[in-house]
């Protein structure tokens, strides 16, 4: 029998990702200056206030307050009518040096034995179901608020957007698990107060039908154009209007929005999340890992999705144990058992060797702080740090390196594919 399945995302704007992307920025500059910095930064964000705590070891110094500045304001909280406005928010830093009882336990006397930087167990998921390998209502909920924020930069065909909002796609699936169709859209979008509220949201819904919804399926393969019709149902701004939001609206904290930031329900979580921690926290590098592995496994042909988990004990380098889950897609005479001993053979999960071989101690943290951390698209970038009283540097920096199908031919080739 058919069924339906929802996935959500939320905007740069979004309380919650403020604060990830404040943080993910302290992160980028860290390792910008000193690669081998320990941080673990969370940000709070509320009416006019940024609060930032955490415990860094680093060789660095920055300015934290112009990086938190700089990041709302690039994000386009720059108007006082927001009541959260980048160049006259305070900002309050409580960050301080990291205790030494944790350091001891990731650093060793050879890079190959660092530890975990925490116990717990992490998630990769993969299926076959779109180009990059995700779960198409979650991809979808994405391309929906990218081209919004598109569309707010511009201010050109909509006017009225502030940096807020939401949007959600519930899917039907057929019995084979084949997407069918888009059964429901949902989209929030924050706005100026620019008429009477009756006429403001008959003016948002027609504009988020006819103007947001042709430029993001004018994106999309063919095969997923079909999926849109004249039976969708769509809810825009369905609690009325939406003047207040933001930081204002709604306190923000980092790590508060992991499904979005993962696979949107499908797959699994082990519940820790990413932003404002470097690449020694394994929450963050071993979820990047698992996913590299369900991607690759994938796009080998293997199966059509799984689902890989590792665990950890902290101080210790080894992982507890891989797991393999491919919900009955394998395409060959494999257990998920037999495939999960192939895996730890092929990968080093070790926390050391995950760093090396995804590059994670590169600048490369902010771009995944808002519009998920999977699924992106992997490329090079040039960017600028500025130290405070010290010159500007410019690095290369290499993005979503989790997201390459370089074992693709080695996934091949010990599976005999």
């Amino acid at each position: 029998m058919p069924y339906l399945f929802t996935s959500e995302s939320v905007s740069e704007g979004h309380p919650d990702k403020v604060a990830d992307q404040i943080s993910d920025a302290l992160i980028d500059n860290f390792l910008a200056f000193d690669p081998e910095s320990k941080v673990a930064c969370e940000t709070l964000v509320t009416t006019g206030q940024v609060i930032l705590a955490g415990e860094v070891n680093s060789n660095t110094y920055l300015d934290v307050q112009k990086i938190a500045r700089d990041t709302i304001n690039k994000i386009g909280y720059t108007k006082s009518a927001y009541m959260f406005d980048g160049n006259s928010c305070g900002v309050l830093s409580a960050i301080h040096e990291q205790s030494e009882e944790i350091n001891r336990g990731v650093d060793r006397a050879t890079k190959e034995e660092q530890g975990a930087g925490d116990q717990g167990m992490m998630f990769g998921y993969a299926t076959n179901e779109t180009e990059n390998f995700m779960p198409l209502a979650l991809d979808l909920s994405h391309i929906i608020l990218k081209e919004l924020a598109e569309l707010r930069r511009e201010n050109k065909d909509i006017t009225y957007l502030r940096p807020d909002s939401k949007s959600q796609v519930t899917i039907e699936y057929s019995d084979d698990n084949t997407p069918q169709r888009i059964d429901a859209i949902v989209v929030s979008t924050q706005h100026d107060e620019f008429d009477a509220d009756d006429v403001m949201l008959a003016k948002i819904r027609k504009d988020i039908i006819e103007i947001l919804i042709p430029r993001v399926i004018a994106k999309l393969p063919e095969h997923i154009q079909h999926l849109f019709n004249d039976d969708i149902t769509y809810h825009i701004n369905p609690t009325g209007k939406f003047v207040i939001g933001g930081p204002h609206g709604d306190t923000g904290l980092t790590g508060r929005k992991i499904i979005v930031d993962t696979y949107g329900g499908k797959g699994a979580h082990g519940g820790g999340a990413f932003s404002g921690k470097d690449p020694s926290k394994v929450d963050r590098s071993a979820a990047y890992a698992t996913r590299h592995i369900a991607k690759n496994l994938v796009a080998a042909g293997l199966c059509d999705q799984v689902l890989v988990q590792v665990s950890y004990a902290i101080g210790v380098a080894k992982p507890m144990g891989i797991f393999i889950d491919t919900y009955g897609t394998c395409h060959f005479n494999l257990t998920d058992g037999e495939i999960a001993k192939t895996v730890e053979s092929l990968f080093d999960m070790r926390p050391a060797f995950i760093e090396e071989r995804l590059k994670l101690r590169q600048p490369m943290y902010s771009e995944t702080a808002a519009y998920g951390h999977m699924g992106r698209q992997h490329e090079t970038v040039t960017k600028t740090f500025q130290q405070p009283n010290g010159a500007p540097i410019t690095l290369d920096v290499e993005l979503f390196t989790w997201e390459k199908l370089d074992y693709v031919d080695k996934v091949k080739a010990a599976f005999e594919i």
